[in-house]
C-alpha cells in the first residue's frame, strides 16, 4: 500500500510560480511511476505530467509543456511539480498519483492518489 501526501497549493497571480510536493510512504518509491492530474468541477480529470520510475523520463500535457516541470527525489520519496507562468486556466484541484510500473496518461490506470490540493490563479 502506498500513501500520498500533497502540499504546496495556494493562490497566485497570473504569471507567477508555484511548486507542489507529494510525499510517498508505504511502498518502494523507486519502482513507481508518478503523475500529476488536475480537475475542475464538471470536467473530467486531466493529465498534467508523469515521470518514469526506471529512467526518470518525463511526459507532459501540451497545455503545460514548457511551463511545468515534474521531478522526483527517490531519497526523499517525493515528487514535485514546478509550475511557472501560471494562467487562470491552470486553476484546478491538483492530484498526485502513483502506479507500479511505467507511466501512463490515463488517470484510471493509476493505483494510488493523494487528497488533492487547490491551485487558484487570479487574473
Amino acid at each position: 500500500q502506498v500513501q500520498l501526501l500533497e502540499s504546496g497549493g495556494g493562490l497566485v497571480q497570473a504569471g507567477g510560480s508555484l511548486i507542489l510536493s507529494c510525499a510517498a510512504s508505504g511502498g518502494i518509491f523507486r519502482k513507481y511511476a508518478m503523475g500529476w492530474f488536475r480537475q475542475v468541477p464538471g470536467k473530467e480529470r486531466e493529465f498534467v505530467a508523469a515521470i518514469s520510475w526506471s529512467d526518470d523520463s518525463t511526459y507532459y500535457a501540451d497545455s503545460v509543456k514548457g511551463r511545468f516541470a515534474i521531478s522526483r527525489d527517490n531519497a526523499k520519496n517525493t515528487v514535485y511539480l514546478q509550475m511557472n507562468r501560471l494562467q487562470p486556466e491552470d486553476t484546478a484541484v491538483y492530484y498526485c498519483a502513483a502506479r507500479y510500473g511505467p507511466p501512463v496518461h490515463v488517470w484510471t490506470q493509476f493505483d494510488y492518489w493523494g487528497q488533492g490540493t487547490q491551485v487558484t490563479v487570479s487574473s
